[in-house]
């Protein structure tokens, strides 16, 4: 609630004022000058055993009506308001597709060390949680989604729909596009879906834990479609160094098993730097998630948010009921409630 014209209360308080002084004051002043008519008795003596008339506190109250039927006219003088923010959010944005391996690699243990190993997640897993994070801090950005191993396909194409791409996140798991790894043709599919956006910035981040070793685009031919397509690649790679523990099942039930895994960091970084990114390097959960934090920071873009306020004017509510309490008052005071000369 907002007052137009909050100003003439300078004005108009000092009158209520001056008229309320008046209406207590004047009355008194009237009765100690003998201006009000009168009928003159011999003795009140028996007045003041009578109980008080419950007529005279009923007419007492609806002259206080007065009050508040001037109060509310003043109230309405100052044209009180209501309103609402509209408000526009003009962004040039970043459309950005996250590029996440699901090959059989990805079932190490070795990103949730710091718990028991019958309770660590793999690394997919691991990763899906930080990227969920990261998509739900990029509300005004388009995001896609790549999944490779194998192949690569498209499991969710550029939205505004975050939470259409966090269910589609849900549904990958590990061995969803085969067991080994085709870097260059996750990229490229990346690249062929930036290929008609029109944003200020075209971005891919790319999370692998192995070296390239399928599909029939090479990285560095999928770089260079990027770089020549102003899309810029951030490369991870996600896994500890040396071996990892991998969970596997044999003739005994599922035992640990450790085994190498080599992330080809000289690959991943050639592929960064030739479109203007960076390489990063995984090695547990809060490191990949303090990768995926530092990209959400470098890849900003301004806001201008336009806000302006649609007021509707609110007088007409204090001025009917002012009109009301007045009716009220006139039909108490001259009729039930009258008083006699």
């Amino acid at each position: 609630m907002t007052f137009a014209d909050l100003w003439l209360l300078a004005f108009l308080a000092p009158l209520f004022a001056i008229w309320a002084a008046l209406w207590i004051l004047l009355p008194r002043w009237r009765r100690r000058r003998g201006l009000d008519p009168s009928i003159r008795f011999s003795t009140l003596a028996h007045a003041g055993r009578l109980r008080r008339s419950f007529t005279l506190a009923l007419r007492r109250a609806a002259r206080a009506l007065r009050w508040i039927t001037v109060a509310l006219v003043i109230l309405a003088l100052t044209r009180p308001q209501t309103g609402h923010q509209l408000t526009s959010v003009s962004s040039e944005g970043i459309d950005i597709v996250l590029v996440m391996d699901t090959s059989g690699s990805m079932q190490a243990l070795d990103l949730d060390a710091d718990r028991p190993i019958h309770r660590r997640r793999n690394r997919l897993e691991v990763a899906k949680d930080v990227v969920r994070e990261f998509v739900e801090g990029r509300r005004q950005d388009h995001l896609g989604l790549v999944v490779f191993g194998d192949d690569a396909f498209t499991q969710c194409p550029l939205t505004l729909d975050h939470a259409v791409l966090l269910d589609l996140l849900d549904d990958v798991e590990v061995g969803v596009a085969g067991d080994r790894t085709a870097i260059g043709s996750a990229l490229g599919t990346a690249v062929k879906r930036l290929h008609q956006s029109r944003a200020k910035s075209k971005v891919v981040v790319l999370l692998t834990d192995g070296r390239s070793n399928a599909g029939t685009l090479a990285p560095a031919t999928a770089a260079e479609l990027a770089r020549s397509q102003g899309v810029k690649v951030y490369t991870i790679g996600a896994g500890a160094r040396g071996k990892a523990p991998f969970l596997v099942e044999s003739a005994f039930g599922p035992r640990i098993v450790y085994q190498d895994v080599e992330i080809d960091e000289a690959q991943l970084r050639s592929v960064a730097q030739a479109t203007g990114g960076a390489f990063y390097r995984a090695e547990d959960r809060d490191a990949l998630r303090r990768i995926y934090d530092e990209i959400d920071r470098l890849e900003r873009t301004e806001i201008t948010t336009l806000s302006h306020v649609e007021y509707e004017d609110r007088y007409p509510l204090p001025v009917t009921a002012a009109s009301v309490l007045l009716l009220l008052e006139t039909l108490l005071l001259g009729t039930r409630l009258r008083a006699l000369p």
